[in-house]
């Protein structure tokens, strides 16, 4: 769906889901080895012995209003959303993105058997590592988050293992949910016998609300979003509530975002918006989130600028357009005395090289770690008082 003529929602790719991206864990066929004589047939078959661990038992983390009554538990939105939202942010915020689940093992292999929401697991611009994947993150002997292994999806119910052969010793690990899609059930595996803890999900999550950028378009991996990144360097916790084409700023969802007991609150909604919207809506949402959260830092953020627009005068236009009116807002709500409220400049977001996106608009994995980068002083600061 286009909105003002640049930014170009996923909602409307929706339909076009139709690809599916063959397993790759399948590998390329070689002769068989010899069979011990004492081993049988039936035994050189067998599969590992798995214990199972349901994530619901203890919990995701970015599952907003967690207490509330939901219509499927892995829903980011509760049940009470439906008719208040517009459908369209109802229905994306059925999708998983920004969940992420905490625990502990010594396993030597950690396998993750889910259910799709839907059977449309990619994009025909984000893989269904992204889409559809599940991402697994460990804590090293530093207590430095860093990357392990990502599902391949390749139809809608999903049992792999994630990772093999893994280094002794008990350790945090996370795993990010799907970002397009949803989940009807998740499970965690472990080898037979092996440690297993799962981790309660940590209270004041940042909780930004957005557009399809926000939502996780086009990361390679649900870890990769930069939601994600800065929830590891801050070593907080998010709530995503990124809606693709529909981060607007919207009253309704503002009611919601008031409900959660944030630490902070950013708000990038530029991207869907235009500067009269901007001008509409701005001031009223973070006076919305100030009465509820008198001391919750809030985060304005300007539109990303398109990488294309060097030379496409017209987004050029656009672009400036839209930043003076956040920044026109901005500067009314510190004169009305409205304090705890940051500013984040959209012309770093992407980088100047032209190389931070996938289609001119959304983040590739470059991108995105680039808006981490921007945000993140921002965040600190905020966070810090």
């Amino acid at each position: 769906m286009k909105r003002n003529g640049f930014e170009i929602g996923l909602l409307s790719i929706a339909a076009i889901w139709s690809y599916a991206v063959p397993g790759v864990y399948a590998q390329a066929p070689s002769p068989p080895p010899a069979k011990p004589a004492a081993v049988s047939t039936e035994a050189a078959k067998a599969e590992p012995e798995v214990d199972w661990h349901d994530v619901t038992q203890w919990g995701v983390e970015g599952r907003a209003l967690a207490d509330q009554p939901r219509s499927r538990w892995f829903d980011r939105l509760p049940s009470s959303a439906e008719g208040k939202v517009t459908g369209a942010v109802w229905g994306l915020s059925r999708d998983s993105a920004g969940m992420m689940v905490r625990f502990k093992t010594d396993a030597k292999a950690i396998w993750a058997d889910y259910v799709l929401r839907t059977d449309r697991l990619d994009m025909p611009h984000m893989p269904a590592t992204g889409v559809s994947g599940v991402d697994l993150y460990a804590r090293d002997d530093k207590g430095v988050w860093k990357w392990v292994n990502v599902t391949r999806p390749d139809k809608k119910e999903v049992q792999q293992v994630i990772q093999d052969g893994l280094s002794p010793g008990m350790r945090e690990y996370a795993a990010y949910l799907p970002l397009y899609n949803g989940v009807e059930s998740l499970k965690i595996g472990v080898p037979h016998g092996a440690a297993f803890e799962g981790l309660t999900p940590r209270e004041k999550p940042i909780v930004f609300y957005g557009t399809s950028i926000t939502h996780g378009a086009c990361a390679s991996r649900p870890g990769m979003v930069h939601t994600a990144i800065l929830g590891r360097r801050l070593d907080r916790p998010v709530v995503n509530l990124g809606f693709s084409g529909n981060g607007r700023m919207d009253a309704a969802v503002g009611e919601y975002l008031s409900q959660i007991d944030a630490a902070a609150y950013v708000i990038d909604c530029l991207p869907n918006m235009g500067p009269a919207d901007v001008r509409q809506k701005c001031e009223p949402l973070v006076k919305q989130l100030r009465a509820a959260h008198p001391d919750a830092p809030i985060i304005l953020v300007e539109d990303r600028e398109f990488t294309n627009s060097w030379i496409l005068p017209e987004r050029t236009k656009f672009h400036a357009e839209n930043h003076a009116a956040l920044k026109e807002c901005f500067e009314k709500l510190k004169q009305a005395g409205v304090a705890k409220i940051y500013y984040i400049e959209g012309h770093p977001l992407l980088g100047d090289d032209t190389e931070g996106a996938t289609d001119g608009s959304h983040p590739n994995d470059l991108g995105f770690m680039r808006q981490a980068d921007a945000f993140e002083p921002v965040l600190r600061e905020a966070l810090s008082k």
